[in-house]
């Protein structure tokens, strides 16, 4: 698996648009989210604001950096494809 991540403007309705849209390969799997200053020490971390398939569920967790999201992606992604 290689994930590709592609710069993109999110309308979120606040402060938070930057964001990458996540593929593997031709594949969507999720949207992150750069946070805002608005949300204190969380600020600059990533949020999976959307996530499809596999990476769909209630759990939207916050990353420190890209590098964790893609790790926790890859691990969801793997661990979902043992199950099945």
């Amino acid at each position: 698996m290689t994930l590709h991540l592609r710069p993109v403007r999110v309308a979120t309705g606040s402060g938070d648009e930057e964001g990458r849209l996540v593929f593997d390969g031709e594949r969507f799997l999720c949207v992150l989210v750069r946070l805002s200053d608005a949300y204190g020490p969380d600020a600059d971390k990533w949020f999976l604001e959307v996530g499809v398939g596999r990476l769909d569920g209630p759990d939207h967790p916050t990353f420190a950096d890209l590098d964790a999201a893609q790790d926790w992606i890859a691990r969801r992604l793997a661990r979902r494809l043992l199950s099945s």
